[in-house]
């Protein structure tokens, strides 16, 4: 047989590549024990967070996984028990910047026109104050303790959320279907409720848990600083200031809570790159 009578070899298929979800496993995993740790400390730490319950400065061991810290308390118990506050701190925030951020997008975005031009200048002018130094001068006004840097940090995102519904909005105005929508009679509130933002919110829930991550990043920045939550409340970011003493001498007091604020964070952040790809 001539060669040319021969059959064809077509390459084969590429190997299919790993689920996308498979990818997120361990965020949604590290961000399940983190909100457990939230809601049901008690499954993972039966020590006090606040009375002392060992020697002082102890390294960390079967005991206590984290050591303890300057007073006897376990670390640990206090990681746990801190979830508590700085994850309800971080969600109050994103709620605060999501809400707000949203009704001025999508206000502007479906309005156009002079709303369209004022609410955007303001936004411009909350994205031109750098976030800390605004999130500081929130506190200053409200006063100190954590809620009020919950409020805090989530003014500071209302400019990225405005934004993006904004631009989302105006791009699915733009759509076929909602032009079908407003030519068959459709009335304007209808038309944005039932169509513009349900399909404009998705991108926006990706944003917001990335906003999740740097919620978190920055209530425990405040409570560093001292703005969050008095002591001795277990708080992440008051931890790591009250062990910043002893850094050369009991380095798990600083290093180890730092570690669980870095992987809340980027479990956020890798989560809200999963949702941003599939929307």
């Amino acid at each position: 047989m001539s060669s040319l009578a021969r059959p064809l070899k077509l390459p084969r298929a590429a190997a299919p590549t790993r689920p996308r979800r498979r990818r997120v496993l361990v965020p949604w995993l590290v961000l399940g024990l983190a909100f457990a740790a939230a809601l049901v400390p008690g499954i993972f730490t039966s020590y006090d967070p606040i009375a002392g319950s060992g020697a002082a400065l102890q390294a960390p061991s079967l005991e206590h996984w984290f050591g303890t810290d300057a007073t006897g308390r376990d670390v640990f118990a206090r990681v746990v028990h801190g979830a508590a506050n700085s994850l309800s701190a971080a969600v109050i925030a994103v709620a605060v910047g999501l809400s707000a951020g949203s009704v001025l997008g999508l206000l502007a975005g479906n309005a156009g026109g002079a709303l369209d031009a004022i609410i955007m200048r303001g936004v411009d002018v909350l994205l031109a104050i750098p976030s800390l130094l605004l999130a500081l001068s929130i506190i200053i006004l409200l006063g100190f303790g954590p809620a009020q840097a919950a409020v805090a940090v989530g003014v500071t995102s209302i400019a990225a959320f405005a934004r993006l519904m904004r631009s989302r909005v105006i791009e699915v105005r733009a759509s076929e279907y909602v032009e079908a929508a407003y030519a068959s009679g459709g009335r304007t509130l209808g038309v944005v409720f039932r169509h513009i933002l349900p399909n404009s919110l998705t991108a926006v829930l990706a944003l917001a848990a990335l906003h999740l991550g740097t919620a978190i990043l920055a209530i425990s920045t405040l409570g560093f600083l001292g703005y969050g939550a008095p002591p001795p409340t277990p708080e992440w970011g008051l931890m790591i200031a009250e062990g910043r003493d002893y850094v050369a001498t009991a380095w798990w007091l600083t290093t180890l809570p730092g570690l669980v604020v870095i992987a809340v964070v980027l479990a956020a952040g890798r989560l809200s790159s999963h949702l941003g790809r599939t929307r």
